[in-house]
């Protein structure tokens, strides 16, 4: 074979690769993210998405449905997200009081950091309708039914508050948009956190 037909040959287009469907939401959501982190959650329609991703909007549709459900998608891949890293640390702390509560609050802020700034405006938006709250509000009930599982044994025999557990929530997601948006350093919002945590539970183990 001569160079000239070889070369010839190597700059035949191949086929592309057809990707599996799991394998293709997760470029989707790839994209997805990448468009909130650059044009904001408004611009985030699944139109546009077809478009940036190379994709015909039917294959979008097929995914998501709607707007609604996209922005339910990107909620869900960041929770799972965000249980795959606490729950993996989790299986190698100390049982201890400490390490317990430092695990979840670097786990927690590790993780919207990794996500950066487009995690909240996905979170805004969920706020926006009754349908998008109500998904937000089941994951984060999964969260905080986690926290209280393994930080229970550190309380004694008083159960911790529903109260008590929002209002972990609400300095968590306070203190890493803080990071995220560098108002803080993530190490100040990790031990500030890990405080919150701490004095939350020593505070029930007292029946305070």
């Amino acid at each position: 074979m001569s160079s000239t037909e070889k070369n010839e040959q190597d700059s035949t287009p191949q086929p592309r690769r057809r990707l599996s469907r799991e394998d293709r939401q997760r470029q989707l959501l790839d994209v997805a993210w990448q468009m909130v982190r650059e044009e904001g959650t408004d611009a985030l329609t699944l139109g546009r998405l077809a478009e940036l991703a190379g994709v015909t909007k039917p294959v979008v549709y097929d995914h998501f449905t709607t707007r609604s459900g996209l922005l339910a998608a990107l909620y869900q891949d960041f929770d799972a997200r965000q249980t795959a890293i606490m729950d993996a640390a989790l299986l190698t702390c100390e049982p201890t009081l400490d390490s317990t509560a430092g695990i979840i609050a670097s786990s927690y802020v590790a993780c919207v950091l990794t996500q950066g700034n487009e995690i909240s405006g996905v979170i805004a938006a969920l706020a926006s309708s009754p349908e998008l709250e109500k998904i937000k509000r089941e994951y984060e009930a999964i969260f905080l039914n986690k926290c209280q599982l393994v930080l229970q044994p550190f309380a004694g025999a008083n159960t911790i508050k529903p109260a008590s557990l929002r209002a972990m929530l609400g300095a968590s997601e306070a203190l890493s948009n803080a990071a995220a948006t560098g108002e803080i350093s993530a190490g100040q919002a990790q031990e500030e956190l890990f405080e919150t945590i701490r004095a939350m539970i020593e505070r029930t183990a007292r029946g305070n």
